[in-house]
């Protein structure tokens, strides 16, 4: 069995936010909300991808702070796996793949409709980041 390939979310917090990206692509996704990231490259580390990712996707530069525990099955061939960041430079906007975005405090972090395999990571960063359970307001 081949291992999967391992996707990288960041979860983006800025002054007490995190940020949320709403899916325009594929069909499947559009409309529902994820932590924005993209899969690891061949020869890449996750770090570098998360990096990648938020420049290719935001038009942002990030610095990854820390993993946030647990991985979970996008699909049979993909596994999420989130790190904390913060801006370095930039204004993330939704350059490709996303038609809005959001910045959430604690008590917004679920008025949006996460995708299935982001709701257990935003739940962990929320614990995290802000020592809050993440089922509060759900």
């Amino acid at each position: 069995m081949t291992e999967p390939i391992v996707v990288v979310g960041a979860a983006l917090l800025s002054g007490g936010r995190l940020l949320a990206a709403r899916r325009s692509a594929p069909p499947e996704l559009a409309g529902r909300w994820e932590l924005p990231g993209g899969k690891v490259e061949p020869g890449e580390t996750p770090e570098q991808a998360l990096v990648r990712e938020l420049r290719e996707e935001l038009g942002v530069e990030a610095e990854p702070a820390e993993r946030v525990p647990g991985e979970w099955p996008v699909r049979s061939d993909l596994v999420l796996q989130v790190w904390t960041a913060h801006l370095v430079s930039g204004e993330p906007g939704p350059l490709e793949d996303h038609d809005e975005l959001r910045w959430l405090t604690p008590d917004e972090v679920w008025d949006v409709d996460w995708l299935d395999q982001d709701v257990q990571a935003v739940m962990e960063t929320v614990r995290l980041a802000w020592g809050r359970e993440g089922t509060e307001a759900r």
